[in-house]
């Protein structure tokens, strides 16, 4: 039976691509390709782990909302997805010696690569930030004052004196000195087959009345490996990079 054209609109369209030579997975709702006649585009920038796959649920809710008017995609940050069989962690090898490519300040550059290089320049940008993509759009926005950004969203907001929370406390020296020691279960987890893995998260999670079985697999891609490895690794520079809020960016949003 032909599919509705309600359930199309639903389906998400998933593109690898190297941006700032590393490994990016874009998740789209709407358009796959821009071009001069869209006028919005809403754009979701994750957490860490910036794993797409765990926004699907409100990608879909977010374009039926707004009545499937607007394309609404996310962007993975650099190496934070598991690439396909016939791409690579990154475009050149040569770059995991010669620059910081899956640091934080390589992951704001990384978004507004993107969009000069995908996204039309008179488009006007919803940009949706979660956690510490919140403190990503921030420094976007100073970075690149041009953007034509309608609206800045800013959900569970990251955005100043990270090392003094409460979890910072915990989680500082985890991150910065520890994170090594880490790296052993997770390579033994990234050995286990797909199927393995699988059974296991919905073994552990699956009995929480909030779960929800869309992020399963995207969860799965996380336990790869380098996708952990490359989170953790973000998450020590927040600790030590993620200071005063900027309250003169912020005014903006």
């Amino acid at each position: 039976m032909e599919k509705s054209l309600t359930d199309r609109r639903d389906e998400p369209q998933t593109d690898y691509i190297y941006c700032c030579r590393g490994i990016t997975e874009v998740l789209k709702y709407g358009p796959c390709h821009l071009h001069s006649g869209h006028k919005v585009l809403f754009l979701i920038i994750p957490g860490n782990p910036g794993v797409v796959g765990f926004y699907k649920t409100f990608m879909q809710t977010l374009h039926q909302l707004i009545g499937y008017r607007h394309p609404v995609w996310a962007i993975s940050h650099s190496g934070h997805c598991a690439p396909p069989d016939y791409m690579d962690m990154v475009e050149d090898t040569s770059a995991l010696t010669d620059g910081d490519v899956f640091g934080l300040n390589t992951q704001i550059e990384h978004k507004l690569d993107f969009l000069r290089k995908h996204v039309p320049r008179e488009t006007s940008l919803v940009l949706v930030g979660h956690s510490i993509g919140c403190y990503i759009i921030l420094e976007m926005m100073k970075r690149d004052p041009e953007l034509k950004i309608l609206k800045a969203v800013m959900l569970f907001p990251t955005i100043e004196r990270m090392a003094q929370s409460p979890q910072g406390k915990i989680m500082t020296p985890l991150l910065c000195h520890l994170r090594y020691v880490a790296y052993l279960p997770i390579f033994l987890l990234s050995l286990l087959p797909e199927v393995l893995k699988t059974s296991l998260i919905k073994l552990i999670f699956g009995r929480l009345p909030s779960f929800d079985h869309s992020i399963v697999q995207a969860t799965v891609g996380l336990l790869s490996g380098d996708c952990a490895v490359n989170g953790m690794y973000m998450g020590a520079q927040e600790m030590r990079k993620v200071l005063l809020r900027d309250n003169h960016t912020i005014r903006k949003t």
